[in-house]
């Protein structure tokens, strides 16, 4: 099986805890960064496949650091998902726009997540 990369992006540590404890025990490398310019650092030196970003960051926010990420060599097939506790519809329909492929709603389970990256 070919080595899947992920990166977790949120300047909370402890969400970052959650989300990388979920993706290891599905087989991924997980990395992490606590802001944009750090995430993508890290995604233009090894290309993930799946990014988890939260929205509300301080310094670059995430619709900015999405932006910016598909902009890397692989950002047109890497599979950004918006980490957020913002979840109403109209917010959706931004985040889908500004670039995000869907959205995982904070508190994240198990079952959640894997929905969202099925076939990754």
């Amino acid at each position: 099986m070919t080595e899947r990369h992920a990166l977790v992006v949120d300047d909370h540590p402890t969400n970052r805890l959650l989300a990388i404890a979920l993706l290891k025990k599905q087989g991924w490398t997980v990395h992490e960064a606590e802001g944009g310019e750090t995430a993508i650092a890290l995604a233009n030196s090894f290309a993930p496949t799946l990014v988890l970003l939260d929205i509300s960051m301080p310094g670059l926010s995430g619709e900015d650091t999405c932006a910016r990420l598909r902009e890397c060599p692989n950002g047109k097939t890497m599979r950004i998902l918006a980490y957020t506790a913002h979840a109403f519809p109209e917010e959706r329909a931004r985040f889908l726009a500004a670039g995000f492929d869907d959205i995982l709603v904070k508190p994240i389970n198990r079952k959640l997540l894997e929905d969202l990256i099925v076939g990754l």
